[in-house]
């Protein structure tokens, strides 16, 4: 195990671990931080779970945040009778919030995967008060500067599910396979960084036990972006982009920004699709900026 370079402040924010029946199934998550302070919902990314966006709360004492495991991964079960498809996850998202949320007096947050998922939940009707998307999937993933990689993640995953199932599990959890994934995405030149962000991905990016599940997600993860329901998003919109992301490149995201109706764009130097990992002081600083005018938080 590798020390995270945010323990020490992550150390500081109490945390309480819940489990709440949502849509049918059993929701795991956490709190961190006071329960009467401002609130912020939290949606990780494909293949993670809670554990991802904890450098981001490190850096953002004095907020409540409510971060959840999606279904299919970390310590929340898939779902029992739908598809791991974004109307599922859009539906889990929005009864989760009103099980563990009062009032409307929160802002919403999703993480890649998370931000296809977040949009498509307030495009349906959630009604947070403002929405913050972290590398936001702005553009087809196939068609971003490294689509060759989508499309060899593509092969992987269809290989995982033709495969017999013990097989097939043994391909998804490689960790070989999971350490290419963990070396292209990660951009900073810091030795210590590296270490810490390759054990995450070590310990976190294979905690699931439903290959369905995973393949079902990864499906949805390519197939939508946030294109499809920046329209009908009403409220203020923080875009958090990567100068150097490989999913989503800056010109796509400097075109998603005027779909919706009220958004920012902050572009973070020097970093690719792991802004939560490598500069989550710069992204806290956006995000307290974006909510220090005593809005809808």
């Amino acid at each position: 195990m590798t020390a995270s370079p945010y323990a020490d402040e992550l150390a500081r924010i109490p945390v309480r671990e819940h489990r709440t029946p949502v849509a049918g199934g059993e929701t795991a998550w956490w709190e961190y931080g006071d329960p009467g302070s401002p609130t912020i919902v939290l949606v990780h990314g494909f293949r993670g779970d809670h554990h991802g966006l904890e450098p981001v709360v490190a850096k953002l004492p004095g907020y409540r945040f409510i971060a959840p495991d999606l279904p299919g991964f970390g310590d929340t079960p898939p779902f029992a009778e739908q598809p791991h498809d974004i109307d599922a996850y859009a539906e889990w998202l929005t009864a989760f919030v009103a099980a563990t949320v009062d009032g409307d007096s929160y802002t919403l947050l999703g993480h890649s995967f998370g931000s296809i998922v977040a949009s498509a939940a307030v495009a349906r009707g959630l009604r947070p008060g403002r929405l913050v998307l972290v590398n936001p999937i702005g553009a087809p993933a196939l068609e971003g500067p490294r689509a060759i990689m989508t499309r060899l993640a593509v092969g992987y995953y269809r290989a995982a599910a033709a495969l017999p199932e013990k097989a097939g599990f043994a391909l998804l959890r490689n960790r070989a396979i999971v350490r290419v994934m963990s070396v292209t995405m990660a951009k900073t030149d810091s030795a210590e960084l590296r270490r810490f962000i390759h054990d995450q991905h070590d310990r976190y990016f294979s905690s699931f036990d439903d290959r369905d599940a995973v393949l079902e997600a990864f499906q949805a993860s390519v197939s939508h972006d946030v294109r499809e329901y920046a329209p009908a998003i009403p409220m203020p919109v923080l875009l958090i982009a990567a100068e150097r992301d490989d999913v989503t490149p800056l010109a796509a995201q400097e075109r998603l920004q005027p779909l919706f109706a009220d958004a920012t764009l902050a572009v973070i130097p020097a970093v690719g699709h792991l802004i939560h990992y490598e500069t989550p002081g710069e992204a806290a600083d956006h995000i307290r900026a974006f909510l220090g005018d005593g809005g809808d938080v």
